[in-house]
């Protein structure tokens, strides 16, 4: 059985952009990060698979157990969105 870890060690806000990546500012390869989204609206994100997704009626306050590497500004009208590694 593979081992889970399901707390964050380092956490960053998140601007959303068309373009670029979520940084992940240590070495190595960025495995991507679930997202803590705290004003609601809609998030649409690229998956560590290549996915693109929008998610509609986020709640201020959730977190997406989605592994994430980028959040889109066009499509995303949810705000206050940290990004957990």
């Amino acid at each position: 059985m593979a081992y889970q870890k399901l707390q964050s060690g380092k956490a960053k806000a998140v601007t959303p952009s068309n373009t670029a990546d979520i940084f992940y500012s240590n070495a190595g390869d960025n495995q991507g990060c679930v997202l803590y989204v705290g004003t609601e609206g809609s998030l649409k994100v690229k998956t560590v698979s290549g996915d693109e997704v929008t998610f509609v009626g986020i709640q201020a306050g959730s977190f997406l157990p989605i592994q994430v590497l980028r959040v889109f500004e066009t499509g995303t009208d949810a705000d206050d969105i940290i990004a957990l590694w």
